[in-house]
């Protein structure tokens, strides 16, 4: 019997036990979780997961999760979807710029990761003010995932010479060749 498959995605407060409930919902609708990412951003939580099952069992998800998501208070959304497949996780490279805030750097990075068909996985920015020059300043890092035909040397030159253009410092870093003396901070 053919499988189908549902995209789920949660926002609300993170309680514990709610990851629980959701998994119990889902196996009696006689699906099966395939993939799930979570995040938590202070007390709040996201949630994204693909399930699959039956065409009657997704059915059944459909009808049963939002009572169960009105009951813990949280926002749903939900999409069926066609076949679901792995990120390639082989190919992962780390990405940083920084330099001073300005309108559209965000824009002109990403966009440069989208045209190579590149899939950005993780992403986190924060801006400050630059004690020296009272400016306000901006860092970005995110995890990219490139197609397994991108010339991974080319690629850096290119995006150091969108850097340079943007007038942003930065680095790309291979999660396979990572420097053992490397100072790695969290922020």
């Amino acid at each position: 019997m053919p499988k189908h498959q549902l995209i789920v995605t949660i926002l609300g407060t993170d309680n514990s036990g709610i990851l629980s409930e959701i998994a119990t919902t889902v196996s009696e609708a006689q699906c099966n979780i395939l993939d799930s990412r979570q995040a938590i951003y202070g007390k709040e939580f996201s949630l994204t997961m693909i399930i699959e099952g039956t065409q009657s069992a997704i059915t059944k998800a459909e009808c049963i999760l939002p009572a169960l998501f009105q009951r813990l208070d949280l926002l749903s959304m939900m999409k069926r979807t066609s076949h679901h497949e792995k990120q390639n996780l082989a190919h992962l490279f780390n990405v940083e710029f920084s330099g001073e805030d300005a309108a559209g750097l965000i824009k002109a990075v990403t966009g440069f990761f989208a045209e190579r068909q590149a899939m950005l996985s993780a992403f986190r920015q924060r801006t400050y003010k630059d004690k020296a020059t009272g400016k306000d300043n901006m860092q970005c890092k995110f995890v990219v995932s490139l197609p397994p035909n991108e010339n991974v040397d080319d690629l850096e030159s290119d995006l150091m010479a969108l850097f340079t253009s943007l007038n942003v410092t930065g680095k790309v870093q291979d999660t396979q060749k990572k420097d053992p003396n490397e100072n790695v901070t969290s922020w």
